[in-house]
């Protein structure tokens, strides 16, 4: 069984893989790329893949509102999935904050390089902050 760290990179890959997917319109099963990445069903996995799916407007939005003289698409895909994760936790999980930003900077500084990196901890930071209000 992953832990949690690890099912955290198996949700950022699929996310990468589905917007791949819808932006060359092919046709896929979500379950199955799920599949792919974790052996054994998780509703943590399930539940993040599904949320950021479903808010996917708003998480959008926040990243917009968030990030200075940028916008959600001209990061690259991997960085999107990993800000949306980031954002989706932060919102609608119980994950606890710190939790949820410091898993995405780990995540960052795998699959980004160190400019990313803050600017993803600014972004989570900022939005953190905002919803505190």
């Amino acid at each position: 069984m992953k832990n949690r760290s690890e099912l955290r990179d198996a949700i950022v890959k699929v996310l990468y893989q589905i917007q791949l997917f819808d932006e060359a319109h092919i046709e896929y099963d979500l379950d199955d790329l799920i599949k792919e990445q974790v052996e054994v069903e998780s509703d943590f996995v399930n539940d993040c893949i599904q949320g950021v799916l479903k808010n996917k407007k708003k998480i959008v939005s926040l990243a917009n509102q968030s990030l200075k003289d940028w916008t959600m698409d001209r990061l690259n895909k991997v960085d999107q999935a990993i800000l949306s994760l980031g954002i989706y936790e932060l919102l609608y999980t119980d994950t606890p904050s710190i939790v949820a930003i410091n898993e995405a900077i780990e995540l960052s500084k795998i699959y980004s390089d160190e400019a990313v990196t803050k600017m993803i901890n600014g972004v989570l930071d900022k939005i953190y902050h905002d919803e505190e209000k």
